[in-house]
């Protein structure tokens, strides 16, 4: 079968790759669909160190083709999205509702592909990037069959931590100021999420001027771009800022920019030894600096909320699909990615 490789020095889309069948309590899917995101590509810049060879991608919708044993609550044909929260849902924090905190979650890449009878690492327990994966069962959550497969894809990562940063983990209230400092596809979904709870002022921040009218699409009430006006805005600063590009001096800046009792929430990825400064006397007023690990986000509940918000019109996912590629135009996909062409590129099987 087909699917996007990473071997330490190149990706290739090969034709060759082999997923063995679920084992108990995991799910076989068919990908139809899979939004690329700028975490595949920082797999192979080394900004996430993973080991190789990997078949990339973590952000994928599709069907139900087997499951194993004791997997109940979907079967083969069911339409599902996937997660990338492989969670064992055992311990104390899966049962303080916290999956994301999991620590069978975090940094056990398993390896269920093989080519050339090798085998090959999975990325971010997903690899959606391939024509067959395996999961956890709890990782393959159903939708209505109706949602459009290279939207409901997009559900799985971007509309997760973009939207569960602002409803999970910052709770954005009612008439709540926010600034967002990039507007990718996770800026996108961080703007529509400030939009659904309520936010009245949504400042969104990039250096390219031709993606305000997508942004104030999603919501934003203002368009910058650099942060330099937002004091014009927000004379005494935002409540919450999130930064979703992942650079040192933007999360400066986003610290900078908050009112008093404000939060900062990190949402983009530097490299691993990226080391940001603040002044610890800018602090004291009840601020804050939040982590934020996928939207704090609780896949089972909230992935068939999204999609319900899709349906009922409130959460724009067709609109967050600018462009789809079949799976060999991966090259292209990647560089229109890199160049910010594109809201999110989806790949298609």
């Amino acid at each position: 079968m087909r699917g996007v490789v990473f071997d330490g020095k190149r990706i290739e889309v090969v034709d060759d790759l082999a997923v063995r069948d679920p084992g108990p309590g995991e799910v076989q899917v068919a990908v139809s669909a899979a939004g690329l995101c700028h975490s595949d590509l920082s797999v192979v810049d080394g900004t996430i160190p993973f080991p190789v060879p990997v078949v990339l991608g973590h952000e994928g919708a599709g069907v139900v083709a087997a499951v194993g044993d004791g997997v109940t609550h979907v079967s083969p044909g069911d339409h599902v999205a996937l997660s990338t929260l492989a969670n064992c849902g055992a311990c104390a924090e899966c049962d303080r509702g916290r999956p994301t905190m999991c620590r069978q979650a975090i940094g056990r890449p398993g390896q269920p592909f093989t080519r050339d009878g090798r085998p090959v690492y999975q990325f971010a327990s997903n690899s959606a990037f391939a024509e067959r994966t395996v999961v956890k069962a709890v990782q393959a959550v159903r939708i209505p069959q109706d949602i459009p497969m290279p939207s409901a894809a997009l559900i799985g990562c971007g509309v997760l931590t973009g939207a569960g940063a602002v409803l999970n983990r910052a709770k954005v209230d009612r008439g709540d100021t926010v600034v967002v400092i990039g507007t990718g596809g996770i800026g996108l979904n961080v703007i529509q999420g400030a939009r659904i709870a309520g936010a009245l002022r949504i400042v969104a921040v990039d250096s390219n001027p031709a993606k305000e009218a997508m942004a104030r699409r999603f919501g934003a009430t203002d368009f910058l771009t650099s942060t330099e006006g937002v004091r014009d805005i927000l004379p005494t600063g935002a409540d919450h800022v999130f930064e979703c590009v992942g650079r040192v001096e933007l999360v400066r800046q986003a610290i900078d920019l908050l009112d008093r009792h404000g939060q900062a929430v990190l949402l983009g990825v530097p490299s691993a030894g990226a080391e940001a400064s603040f002044l610890v006397s800018s602090m004291y007023l009840d601020k804050a600096i939040l982590g934020c690990r996928y939207g704090s986000s609780r896949p089972q509940r909230d992935i068939p909320l999204y999609a319900e918000l899709y349906r009922e019109g409130r959460l724009l996912l067709d609109e967050l699909v600018t462009e789809t590629y079949p799976v060999e135009d991966f090259e292209k996909a990647a560089a229109d990615a890199e160049a910010g062409r594109v809201a999110r590129g989806v790949l298609t099987f």
